[in-house]
Parts: C-alpha cells; sequence; structure tokens
C-alpha cells in the first residue's frame, strides 16, 4: 500500500511546487510590466555624481563642522599618510 502511495504523493507535490513557482514568476512578470515604457535608466531619481555629506559631519547649524576628525589606518595599509593640515591645538 506504501508503494502505490509514494508515486501519488510525489506528483501532487511536484504540482503544488510548480505552481507556486509559477505564481511567483507572474507576479514578477506582471511588476516589471507596470514600469513605465519611457522611463530611461538614469532619471531625476538618480544621485550618480551628487555630492552626499554623512550626518556626522554637520554641527547644530546644520553647516559641516571644521572639527579635527578621527582616522583610522590599519596595520596592512602600505600607503604612506597623506599630508594633513595642523590641528587647531597645534595652531594655539
Amino acid at each position: 500500500m506504501l508503494g502505490s502511495a509514494f508515486p501519488f504523493l510525489y506528483s501532487l507535490i511536484l504540482i503544488l511546487l510548480l505552481w507556486q513557482a509559477l505564481r511567483v514568476m507572474s507576479k514578477g512578470f506582471l511588476a516589471a510590466n507596470e514600469l513605465p515604457k519611457n522611463r530611461n535608466h538614469f532619471t531625476q531619481d538618480d544621485r550618480t555624481g551628487k555630492f552626499t555629506v554623512h550626518p556626522e559631519l554637520i554641527d547644530k547649524k546644520g553647516k559641516i563642522t571644521d572639527e579635527d576628525l578621527l582616522t583610522v589606518r590599519f596595520s596592512n595599509d602600505l600607503d604612506p599618510p597623506k599630508p594633513t593640515e595642523s590641528s587647531s591645538e597645534e595652531k594655539m
């Protein structure tokens, strides 16, 4: 009896998995068809080439801070350190 049930269960599970796969793929195809046809790759939402400031660099007034910033170098970094301006403490 178990020998005759396995092919039936296998077929049933295979059909259910195929149905689920087709359902998921159809949602993807429908979503792709909903995009406007006249949109090109670069849209007005594209931030390519725009300047981004990290929030940590902005002071309370919304301006870019001029405080000294902490930098980190890793031991396997072979590039020589870039020269920086003297800190505000050295100027005083």
